[in-house]
Order: structure tokens, then C-alpha cells, then sequence
């Protein structure tokens, strides 16, 4: 099944859904940065939600940025996502080993520990929209349920999943985002929060031959729910030997000019997509020319 994330409606309005399988997105970045177990549970899952979160931008050329950082072994994580399902990201330290939590699972909180989630929305104006809430839980999924909730003034429900073969590779991966809308009435909350507690697990579901599709009609079913379209969703890095060029040149002639000095190559590494760009000298002294 290729990775796409759906979008829908239910209880007339009152609540927007969306749901995603995510299983190949994630395992290409845990290939591109060989994570680890533990590493690719967390990255996998702010892949999942950046995606999601992503389309529900606006216009072609927003951009989402969601950074995690916390006080635990991994550091750190940062995802970029558009407004067409396109998604990237890296942990800060992706071999992180440590064991697993009290019920036996990859235990994503401890990796993390205790920090800050960042959500950056760059929709083209001045300055970016900027949320930023604690870590309430580690676990992602309760992470972004805090922060719609308290950023953004969005009732939500987040789950997220990434479920591991026993060589390392992804077996499932996905997630959905249920939100209430202002006018959301108190009966159709409580049906969603006993609807909540038939999924426990995404990956479960997803591990039965489920689609987000069926993922979301187990969740809103009962609630009038419409698929309003589909977005496929991939892992997808739009770094390039130009864009990097661009990107040495802004640091300026004294820096170029030091470059240049030591009479060697440089390599320029991207965080997202592990790329490796080489600049010989004279490609140096041209960047030197049109550096300002």
C-alpha cells in the first residue's frame, strides 16, 4: 500500500479528521539516517503528524516545521512538512540504544525526556508563526494533543504509531488527528471520547490489513463521517547542489575567503536527506565574487 493521508468530516462539520499510513515514508528515513529502533519510533511518528499537520495548510508554498528538544539521549528532532504531503526530517541522534519501556514497548519518552515542542508555520508573510508548549508526555501523539489544545485553542486527539519487524525495518506506520470545531455540541464529545477508546493502538489496526479509511470509520463511523479526499505522502528532501551553493555564499566573504585559504575542498552535508555536496576551490572563489 503506498503511503497517503486522507482527509474527512464528521457529526455534520463538528469535527475534522484525518488519518495516514505512513510505513514507507519511514522506513526511508530510517535507511537515509540508519536509526535505531528507538530513533525511528520517534521520527517515524513527527513524520506521521508532520504530514497530516502539513496539509492542512493553505497554499502551495507553506511550509510546517515541527522541532522537539528534549533532555534525553536523542537530543532532538526536527520535521518539515508542505501543504502536499511531502515530509522530511532527521533525530539529532539517531543511534540512540536504550531499553525498553515498563510494557515492553520502545520507550520513545525516555529517549526524548523532558523539553520543548516548537510548531513553525511559514506561510509567507514576515515572521512565522511560531507555538511552542512543554512535553507533557514524550510519547508525540499526547505532545501535539497538548499543544493544539493549548496553542492553538483546538480540541484534538492524536495518535500516532510506528511498529517495528524484528531486523529493524518498518512494518506499520500511521496516525490521524480528530478535532472539534467551535460548534461541536457536548453529545457529539462524548460519543468521540468512547469512540477513542476502542483504538488503542494505530498500528494494531493498520497491521490488520486496515486503510486510514476504515481507520477513521471505526473512530466516526456512527458520527456521519465523509471522505472529503486523499493526498499521497512521502518522504521527500528538496535540497540541491544550487540550493546548497546558496546557502554557503549567505555565511559571508570572511568565511569564504578562510575557506578558500586552506586550498581544499569543502562537503556540505543535509541534515534531511543525508546528501553530500563537494565544492572545489575555484567553485569557492566564485561564491567569493557574489558574496556580499
Amino acid at each position: 500500500m503506498s503511503d497517503y493521508i486522507v482527509r474527512a468530516t464528521a457529526a455534520k462539520g463538528q469535527i475534522r479528521a484525518f488519518a495516514a499510513t505512513t510505513k514507507n515514508l519511514v522506513e526511508k528515513a530510517r535507511e537515509i539516517h540508519n536509526t535505531s529502533p528507538v530513533a525511528t519510533a520517534a521520527l517515524g511518528r513527527l513524520l506521521t503528524a508532520g504530514a497530516m499537520m502539513g496539509i492542512m495548510m493553505k497554499n502551495d508554498g507553506d511550509l510546517l516545521t515541527i522541532q522537539i528538544r528534549g533532555d534525553g539521549p536523542i537530543q532532538g528532532l526536527t520535521v518539515t512538512a508542505d501543504a502536499k504531503g511531502r515530509v522530511k526530517g532527521y533525530a539529532f541522534e539517531p543511534d540512540v540504544e536504550i531499553p525498553a519501556n515498563a510494557q515492553g514497548k520502545l520507550d520513545v519518552a525516555g529517549a526524548l525526556g523532558n523539553g520543548i515542542l516548537n510548531v513553525i508555520r511559514d506561510t509567507g508573510m514576515k515572521e512565522p508563526y511560531v507555538g511552542q508548549t512543554i512535553l507533557v508526555s514524550g510519547e508525540i501523539a499526547e505532545d501535539l494533543t497538548y499543544y493544539f489544545a493549548t496553542s492553538e485553542q483546538v480540541p484534538s486527539s492524536v495518535g500516532l504509531g510506528v511498529l517495528m519487524n524484528r531486523e529493524n525495518t518498518v512494518r506499520q506506520a500511521g496516525g490521524f488527528i480528530l478535532q472539534l470545531m467551535p460548534d461541536a455540541g457536548d453529545e457529539i464529545i462524548a460519543e468521540l471520547e468512547e469512540r477513542l477508546k476502542q483504538v488503542t493502538s494505530v498500528t494494531s489496526v493498520l497491521d490488520e490489513g486496515k486503510t486510514p479509511e476504515q481507520l477513521l470509520e471505526i473512530l466516526l463511523g456512527d458520527l456521519n463521517l465523509e471522505i472529503l479526499d486523499r493526498i499521497p505522502a512521502e518522504f521527500s528532501c528538496n535540497c540541491s547542489k544550487e540550493r546548497v551553493a546558496k546557502a554557503v555564499i549567505s555565511i559571508g566573504k570572511k568565511e569564504i575567503a578562510e575557506m578558500i585559504a586552506e586550498d581544499n575542498p569543502i562537503e556540505v552535508n543535509c541534515h534531511f536527506c543525508n546528501s553530500h555536496y563537494q565544492f572545489d576551490v575555484n567553485e569557492l572563489k566564485e561564491f567569493l565574487a557574489a558574496a556580499r
